[in-house]
């Protein structure tokens, strides 16, 4: 491989402009396939499979009207008073014409539908004095036929003595005629009483089934009676969007066709704030931020090289790989949902390693030009050892990424490869791109003091002579861990979730939406949970009510349920949908927990109960990513094993490398739960609302940060093993390893946590706590562990960390990572420089006596 980069470095400087050319053709090409076959960006995470997915798939199959994407306006008067009739008139007018908005399904008009729970609860008012009004006629009714019966019952009776007179007289005969006469009256006097009792019964029937359907339908009403569309001073009303499909499928060209409207309504007195399902900002992919990391990564560069040429070199690189990285992933977005941040991340690592590499290659050479080694054979011995070094150290990186695919998240997989193309480029663009604009810049990459000093500089490099102390070792390791220790405490009380309309910027539509609704309706209204009932058996029409109130209030029965509204059933009857609003928003823990509660309530008759809503998205998120994190670390930590135990030839050097690490990492964990769930120092970093961490952020970490870790391990490490393989002491190497490789590490640790820190500045807060994420851990893992542990814990180890057993010493084979073999057969010594610049890569490949 050395010498393969060896002839592949020459190649590039001496075909300077055609390598140069050909990139700019590749950055076209790309740019192309963007123009042409790219598509939106969405900021709605999913995951297929998961329960809330489910629900969500179930209601687009059997009921098609509660299904698709929803989001809500905020209306609200400017001055805090109460709607004026034309305000709501104007108000109504704007909600129809949004309905003609491309994939706009329908919308609600808040004062109608308030107007319509206000008149339902009048309605049962009246009717409960209907009711009583009714049973209080009956009851007279009822009187006056009890009256009339007694009458009838004592002239029956005195017939009946009459009866009994003529008959012991001996004429009854005689009266008979009148007696029958009299008889008759009285029977049909007590037939029409039977048959005003049988209307009088007819009517309590009825009026019993009145009143048990009004309250049936009051008892729906108390279970809703904390759900309102206008608050109850009249000052600010909330309308409900739908859209015709999912919001994450739902085309951005669409939201911002609403925002726009609601933007531009023009209603004098209102505000229209848009919730974050609808208005969810697309992070800029380099905003201020982003381009003031940059900045101070030029800044690093040029106080560690002395030029503004040597500063600009990895800089340009960087950003031609970049260009191709993103744009070529950005093609791929008309084909398959990719989320809003993953051309960010694509961004923020094609941006750091893409420096790092070019400034490992381009530091080699400027040593190699000042100890006096033609240009030429500089650049190719620079690509040959440091290259070297660059390719096995973005295989660490690549593996990490692509191994995100084996999670099972479509969009935690598409992350990772769009991550892994970018630091793809940015190591083609190290060992091509880099070699050519060296060849092209030449001796200028060095300072003008640098360049008149060349061919002596080797005789005054400072080579340690003796190791560290042992007691400052152990000092080191212990101090060193309990740091790291420290800085994580805050992780053991992370909690997992996605950004809600509480994390947007302060000056966003969404964030005073969230906070308008919080102030106004409650903290639950911003987080409503859909839950839907599977019955066992179909119910008719005239159960349904009873079938809702039934089940709605077991619903309200839970902890931390404001209210409880059913929203309708299936075509099959099978099915019953309702909205819950609970006590706290969607990202409270209480309200994670009711989803779990509500998941496990047993309800007769009830088959399952499914919950759809923010809050049960973040538990299905979080519980994937739980489920999927073991594997992955297996199969990531594993692998970069395997590859270091090859590069280093050792057991114990690995393995420290991981445990230092998992230090590392914790720690990291640790300073993100504390500022972004803390909130602490969060006015540095425009932290306004602290919340739960992003729910994939911590495997993204663990991805991307171990990756890195191993890229430094690799870098000085390499130092250390070269040094000891050339004869010296193992504790002497160590402390040789660390004094060469230092300086670079240090500089490409603060580029790279400059570069990353830019993102913590971004508008979103996804993208705030993956940058903040991997720029501390970057610089806990440079300083802390890689450049004061693990030196420290090498002195300890002596060496015993270059055992490895024999056997497998016999069929390992040898990984020359630093690149030694090309430097036995290419002298960097200017005594020994007699190759023509102009020679080709093998004639230069070739050993010099």
């Amino acid at each position: 491989m050395a010498s393969l980069l060896y002839r592949l470095g020459r190649f590039s400087a001496r075909r300077a402009w055609l390598v140069i050319v050909a990139w700019v053709v590749i950055l076209g090409l790309a740019g192309g396939a963007f123009a042409l076959f790219g598509g939106t960006l969405t900021s709605a995470v999913s995951i297929p499979g998961t329960a809330t997915q489910k629900v969500s798939d179930e209601l687009a199959e059997k009921f098609p009207a509660a299904s698709g994407g929803r989001g809500t306006v905020v209306f609200t008067t400017t001055d805090d008073s109460a709607f004026t009739a034309e305000q709501q008139t104007a108000i109504g007018d704007l909600l129809d014409e949004t309905v003609e908005l491309d994939n706009v399904k329908s919308t609600t008009n808040p004062f109608e539908t308030q107007a319509q729970i206000d008149d339902s609860a009048q309605q049962v008012i009246d009717g409960r004095q209907q009711l009583a009004d009714g049973v209080a006629q009956l009851d007279s009714g009822q009187a006056q036929l009890d009256a009339a019966t007694t009458q009838i019952t004592a002239g029956q009776a005195q017939l009946d003595a009459a009866r009994a007179q003529a008959e012991a007289a001996g004429q009854l005969a005689a009266a008979q005629p009148t007696l029958d006469a009299q008889q008759a009256q009285l029977d049909a006097g007590a037939a029409a009483l039977a048959e005003q009792q049988a209307t009088l019964d007819a009517g309590r029937t009825e009026l019993e089934t009145q009143g048990t359907a009004l309250e049936q339908g009051s008892d729906l009403l108390d279970l809703a009676a904390g759900i309102r569309q206008v608050s109850t001073d009249e000052t600010t009303a909330v309308a409900s969007v739908q859209f015709d499909t999912s919001l994450n499928a739902l085309p951005a060209e669409s939201k911002e066709a609403v925002v726009e409207e609601f933007n531009n309504a023009g209603i004098d007195g209102v505000t229209a704030e848009v919730s974050n399902d609808i208005a969810a900002s697309i992070p800029e992919i380099l905003g201020p931020g982003e381009v003031g990391g940059v900045i101070v990564a030029a800044i690093v560069l040029f106080i560690m090289l002395g030029t503004l040429i040597g500063a600009g070199l990895p800089l340009l690189n960087a950003l031609v790989g970049v260009g191709v990285g993103v744009l070529a992933s950005l093609a791929l977005s008309g084909t398959v949902v990719m989320l809003s941040v993953t051309p960010v991340l694509g961004v923020m690592l094609g941006l750091a390693v893409g420096i790092d590499y070019s400034l490992f290659i381009l530091n080699r050479h400027r040593t190699q030009l000042r100890r006096g080694v033609s240009l030429q054979e500089s650049i190719g011995l620079a690509n040959g050892t440091s290259g070297n070094a660059v390719v096995f150290a973005g295989a660490t990186v690549l593996i990490a990424l692509l191994a995100l695919n084996l999670t099972g998240i479509p969009f935690l997989g598409l992350m990772g490869t769009v991550g892994a193309v970018c630091v793809f480029v940015a190591i083609l663009i190290a060992i091509t791109l880099t070699p050519a604009l060296l060849g092209l810049v030449g001796e200028k990459i060095l300072t003008k003091k640098a360049r008149a000093h060349i061919g002596a500089a080797h005789v005054h490099a400072a080579v340690p002579t003796k190791p560290m102390n042992t007691v400052r070792a152990v000092v080191t390791v212990i101090a060193g861990i309990a740091v790291l220790l420290t800085i994580a405490i805050p992780a053991l009380s992370m909690r997992l979730g996605l950004p809600a309309g509480s994390s947007e910027p302060l000056d966003s539509s969404a964030y005073r939406a969230y906070k308008i609704v919080d102030d106004k309706f409650g903290a639950g209204i911003n987080g409503p949970l859909l839950v839907v009932a599977d019955l066992d058996t179909a119910i008719t029409d005239d159960e349904l009510i009873a079938e809702q109130v039934r089940i709605g209030t077991a619903l309200k029965a839970e902890n931390d349920v404001v209210a409880v509204a059913p929203i309708g059933a299936s075509e099959d009857d099978l099915l019953l949908a309702f909205q819950v609003i609970p006590e706290e928003g969607p990202t409270s823990e209480s309200t994670e927990q009711l989803v779990r509660d509500l998941r496990g309530l047993d309800i007769d008759g009830v088959s399952s109960l499914g919950v759809a809503g923010n809050a049960s998205g973040n538990i299905d998120v979080s519980e994937k990513l739980a489920d999927a994190l073991p594997l992955y670390l297996l199969v990531v930590v594993g692998l970069s094993l395997i590859i270091l135990i090859f590069v280093f030839r050792s057991i114990l050097v690995p393995v420290t490398a991981t445990l230092g690490f998992v230090l590392s990492l914790f720690a990291s964990f640790g300073a993100i739960t504390a500022v972004f769930q803390w909130g602490w120092l969060g006015f540095l970093f425009g932290i306004h609302d602290p919340g739960p961490i992003l729910s994939f952020l911590p495997i993204l970490v663990v991805g991307v940060l171990f990756g890195l870790a191993m890229d430094y391990q690799l870098f000085l490490v390499s130092g250390m093993r070269e040094s000891f393989t050339h004869g010296a002491p193992a504790r002497l190497a160590v402390q040789r390893g660390v004094h060469a490789g230092r300086t670079v590490v240090i500089a490409a640790a603060l580029i790279m946590a400059s570069v990353f820190s830019g993102f913590v500045f971004s508008n979103s807060v996804m993208i705030q706590s993956i940058g903040f994420g991997l720029g501390i851990g970057v610089l806990l893992d440079a300083f802390v562990v890689r450049l004061l542990i693990i030196p420290a814990v090498m002195h300890l180890l002596g060496d015993a960390a270059w055992w490895l057993p024999k056997w497998l010493d016999r069929i390992l084979p040898n990984v020359d990572v630093e690149g030694a073999s090309l430097e036995r057969t290419h002298p960097v010594h200017p005594a020994d420089e007699t190759a023509d610049e102009t020679a080709g890569p093998e004639v230069a490949a070739a050993p010099r006596h």
